[in-house]
């Protein structure tokens, strides 16, 4: 066969190419261009979700606070072996460097800020750095450990040495131990915090268990409610909705200010219980700063959206089928299990999973009413941020929240499968 022929049996475009090579291009084109349109939405969730997910991860590991402060101490120390005490050339850098840090009192870089390291891990030893930064300038000559002792005779305790050789590190395990009641001893072994610092894991647990019964609740009222959206009148259904969605329309402290206003113990359910004569004046219900009025106030706040995914899918279920199971002899109870109820699971379960996600780390609503005894971890990291300013604690903690939410939703997932969520 002829070169000729050869290329008669090729199929060729328009303008000569071949067939084959302009449809490659064409579809490269037109990937192009669906990544250009997906372009806004891949950059939003870089910026909102993974630049600060990273960031989390990066400072819960991350805490150059004791290189700052003492950065040729820092290098120093790791040398030592962790016997007896560090030697006296080690105990003269740390003292120069406490005297220069004192002396330039760079943002980030004062004693200040050391000592605040060390007292995370040794609380109470505040003062033993500031105390001797104020005279680490007047000591001119060794042995600078027994200069240091005359200062304070905490400067004998070999955990304190210890521990600045760990906080002197740049990455560090500690706030993940911290975060979950362990820390350090002297000879650098992982054991449990004394039992007054025990307290994070309890917020944890305690935040898993009221969400799961928020939860629980909030599936409990909206079933019938959105059965009864789902079988009225549309005209009628419609105003029902409006009811359901109002509160979406009002300020979230509105709401939760209001519940106080009712929760209270002189407040309007109180009053109304002391009036029906439910309870006596003197025995009113303590239910506003404690678990009771977290509970009961996100279950208010959070049931529209155990609603909306019930109603979006019982919406959808023919009413005939009820019909149908009831003319072959079915109960209510029987048809309503084995016919109607099944045909509600991705509703449930799309609701079930939003509430449960919304809960777990709400932070407004148990700030407000909750006290000491309805706070939830978000509190707690919302306040290592904001108050005590151990951003690395917080970021731990934040990231053991986000490690156990995808855990169960992992769980979650096996078990009921996320392809058979419905949310509309």
């Amino acid at each position: 066969m002829t070169d000729a022929a050869q290329s008669s049996d090729v199929l060729v475009a328009y303008d000569g190419t071949p067939l084959k090579q302009q449809l490659a291009k064409t579809t490269r084109r037109m990937k192009f261009r669906a990544l250009l349109l997906t372009m806004p939405l891949v950059l939003f969730i870089i910026v909102s979700f993974v630049l600060p997910i990273g960031d989390m991860l990066f400072r819960s590991l991350h805490n150059p606070t004791g290189s700052n402060v003492a950065p040729n101490f820092a290098e120093a120390i790791q040398k030592w072996d962790g016997e007896d005490y560090p030697s006296d050339d080690i105990i003269k850098i740390f003292v120069e460097d406490l005297a220069t840090a004192r002396k330039n009192r760079e943002v980030g870089k004062t004693v200040g800020n050391l000592a605040t390291r060390v007292n995370y891990e040794i609380p109470g030893s505040r003062s033993l750095f500031t105390k001797t930064a104020r005279r680490a300038g007047k000591i001119t000559e060794g042995p600078y450990l027994d200069a240091l002792i005359k200062i304070d005779k905490k400067w004998e305790n070999k955990n304190v040495w210890v521990t600045l050789k760990r906080v002197t590190r740049d990455y560090t395990l500690s706030f993940y131990l911290a975060a979950t009641d362990r820390k350090y001893d002297e000879n650098e072994s992982i054991v449990r915090a004394d039992e007054l610092y025990r307290i994070y894991l309890p917020i944890l647990w305690k935040t898993i268990w009221l969400s799961a019964l928020i939860t629980f609740l909030c599936f409990i009222i909206a079933y019938p409610v959105a059965y009864l959206l789902s079988t009225l009148p549309l005209r009628t259904s419609n105003l029902l909705m409006i009811l359901v969605l109002l509160p979406f329309w009002t300020s979230l402290l509105v709401r939760t200010s209001a519940w106080i206003a009712m929760l209270q113990k002189e407040g309007i359910l109180n009053n109304v219980f002391v009036y029906l004569g439910f309870i006596g004046d003197e025995h009113r219900i303590q239910m506003i700063y404690n678990a009771t009025g977290t509970v009961i106030s996100m279950v208010h706040i959070l049931l529209p959206f155990m609603i909306l995914p019930l109603y979006s899918v019982m919406k959808t279920i023919p009413p005939s089928y009820m019909r149908a199971a009831k003319s072959m002899g079915a109960s209510n109870f029987l048809a309503f299990r084995r016919v109607y109820f099944p045909q509600t699971i991705p509703g449930i379960a799309a609701g079930v999973l939003l509430v449960f996600i919304l809960a777990i780390g709400y932070y407004i609503t148990p700030a407000l009413v909750g006290g000491n005894d309805g706070l939830l971890i978000s509190n707690l990291i919302a306040n290592h941020i904001q108050r005590t300013l151990n951003w690395s604690l917080g970021a731990a903690l934040g990231t053991i929240l986000l490690v156990v939410v995808l855990v169960l939703y992992w769980i979650y997932n096996k078990l009921v499968g996320v392809d058979n969520l419905k949310f509309g």
